[in-house]
């Protein structure tokens, strides 16, 4: 089961960065294959993930995920089980 965090604030505080590591460390006995952390200072947002690999074993698994635009970020904890057929539309939709 990966671990998952985020923080929402209007005042970050100066040592987020050491916080963020700290908070990631907290949550390796939840996702010991790979761990992540977005952040939009500015906007005092940050996410963080750490991820237990089962089904995809590559870096396409990595999280948190930006949108090819950059506009979205996603963390999540779970698999999403209809992955083949969500591929398969995909692939359809690409090839018109």
């Amino acid at each position: 089961m990966c671990g998952i965090f985020g923080v929402l604030s209007s005042n970050l505080p100066n040592n987020v960065n050491s916080l963020m590591n700290n908070a990631l460390s907290t949550l390796r006995h939840r996702g010991p294959n790979d761990s992540g952390v977005w952040s939009d200072l500015s906007s005092g947002v940050v996410l963080g993930h750490t991820r237990l690999s089962i089904l995809d074993l590559t870096v396409a698994g990595h999280q948190p995920m930006v949108s090819l635009s950059g506009r979205y970020i996603i963390i999540f904890n779970g698999e999403i089980y209809n992955h083949q057929s969500i591929i398969n539309l995909y692939e359809k939709s690409c090839k018109k």
